[in-house]
């Protein structure tokens, strides 16, 4: 039987590439994405659950859900401007994964088989100056991803959570290349950003059958960042 899964932020760079993994994996894919074919915010919870159904009519049952959609957001806590990025980054880092995986969850409880995988950061495991609304997001995308695994755990569904660390995706797009090398040199064992295909690769093995005794697992997937920082 061909699983299904909703992933949200699927129209560009982490998202996407997960979708085209999963596709060759046979498993066939929904895109919640505002950027996508047809838009769909996931921080409007009405806007999810209609998206999630017309997913469900076209492909089935929902048995996978990745939460990629993000934004960053960043400022002093004394920016004038500081309020609307921290509101901005946990409607849409936080609350839409959370409006998404309730959209989802009878579909995931139905066999004993969901899977659930949130993408944080290596922002969600600590801080770097002047990005507080969006460390804050993804540090409770991480506690969410704890309580799935705790709450859900029994049903036989599974909750993990993938941080990436330093990943060549819109969001980086705009820092100079010789700034990025700069960084990744001194930052980063392996001396380099990752490629989303990299980033990929871990959520998707988190949503096999066979990843059923993984669960509530924070992987970061960031070529010895955290652990070069620790």
């Amino acid at each position: 039987m061909t699983r299904v899964a909703v992933v949200t932020g699927g129209a560009s760079g982490i998202g996407r590439a997960t979708v085209q993994l999963l596709v060759a994996q046979g498993v066939a894919v929904g895109v919640l994405d505002r950027n996508g074919t047809e838009p769909v915010d996931v921080a409007d919870r009405i806007a999810v659950e209609a998206g999630v159904a017309g997913i469900r009519e076209a492909l089935g049952p929902i048995d996978i859900v990745v939460n990629a959609a993000g934004v960053s957001a960043a400022g002093r806590l004394d920016d004038e401007a500081y309020l609307a990025e921290w509101e901005r980054a946990i409607a849409i880092n936080l609350t839409g994964s959370m409006n998404v995986v309730r959209a989802c969850l009878a579909d995931l409880l139905r066999d004993g088989q969901g899977r659930i995988v949130n993408l944080a950061s290596t922002e969600g495991l600590g801080a770097a100056r002047g990005l507080g609304p969006y460390s804050v997001s993804k540090h409770a995308v991480v506690g969410f991803t704890r309580s799935l695994a705790v709450d859900l755990g029994r049903t036989g569904v599974t909750a993990n959570c993938v941080c990436p660390g330093a990943t060549l995706t819109g969001m980086t797009a705009p820092i100079p290349e010789l700034d990025r090398n700069t960084w990744a040199h001194r930052h980063v064992p392996v001396g380099r950003y990752a490629a989303p295909e990299e980033i990929a690769y871990m959520i998707v093995a988190l949503t096999a059958p066979e990843a059923s005794f993984v669960n509530g697992a924070i992987i970061p997937v960031d070529g010895g960042q955290t652990a070069m920082s620790m």
